[in-house]
């Protein structure tokens, strides 16, 4: 797939893309030894209060249209697992974040700048047969408000048989923000802050000066011992929080 020549065609054939991008960058490896799982953070106040019609995994092209979102290119990818190292299959991977003006797709998290009409906001995607995933997004800038301020950040979370498995969060490597950062704070364990903090890193060829971001995700539960409230994008509207 040519990614500087995308095409702003129909949402089937963006997400048919943006699979065959994920197959192209990722690789599942053999049995590994059993591993941390990927620590929970606070869900936050901003998860959409009202999905956008466009839900697929091209967070940058609403719809049909030809005005992609501002900001830098961004491609999130990664696979699921378990914590002896087993893909997860058809695991529901919702993300959301701020446009490159810091706001959120909600109504309390929009910052004094307005919002980028152009920016889908909340994207989704069920990984296939070898656990991977994949959205197009943007380098995600920091949240301010008042006195406060989150370092940049995609909130990410997975579902499976209509039940939350995770709520957590990715944040980028080196970025200045990091070290004030409350939820990172949170989480009292190195080796566990190291799992949602990744490079951003130039895509290879690129002349848009995209970057490439691989965050793996290991799951802690099964939809058996998750949480029976099921909040987010699959629930029933009644039902999210």
């Amino acid at each position: 797939m040519n990614i500087e020549n995308w095409n702003a065609g129909l949402s089937r054939r963006r997400s048919l893309q943006l699979a065959a991008f994920s197959s192209a960058m990722w690789s599942v490896p053999g049995v590994f030894a059993e591993q941390l799982a990927t620590p929970s953070t606070t869900e936050g106040p901003f998860y959409p209060d009202q999905l956008p019609v466009d839900t697929d995994n091209d967070l940058l092209i609403l719809n049909d249209s030809l005005t992609p979102a501002v900001g830098q290119v961004t491609w999130l990818s990664g696979i699921v697992r378990t914590l002896s190292g087993q893909p997860v299959r058809n695991a529901f991977v919702e993300i959301w974040q701020v446009d490159n003006r810091g706001s959120y797709l909600h109504k309390g998290g929009r910052t004094d700048r307005g919002i980028d009409a152009g920016f889908q906001g909340y994207g989704r995607f069920l990984t296939d047969s070898s656990g991977k995933y994949t959205f197009r997004t943007i380098r995600p800038v920091r949240y301010q408000a008042g006195n406060t301020v989150r370092a940049p950040h995609i909130h990410v979370a997975v579902s499976q048989n209509g039940r939350r498995l995770l709520t957590t969060q990715v944040l980028i490597a080196d970025d200045p923000d990091n070290d004030a950062d409350g939820v990172l704070k949170a989480i009292r364990d190195p080796r566990l802050q190291e799992l949602i903090v990744v490079p951003f890193r130039p895509l290879p060829g690129s002349r848009l000066g995209e970057l490439t971001a691989q965050f793996d995700i290991t799951l802690g539960m099964t939809p058996a011992d998750a949480d029976a409230d099921v909040r987010g994008g699959i629930s029933p509207p009644a039902r999210r929080r």
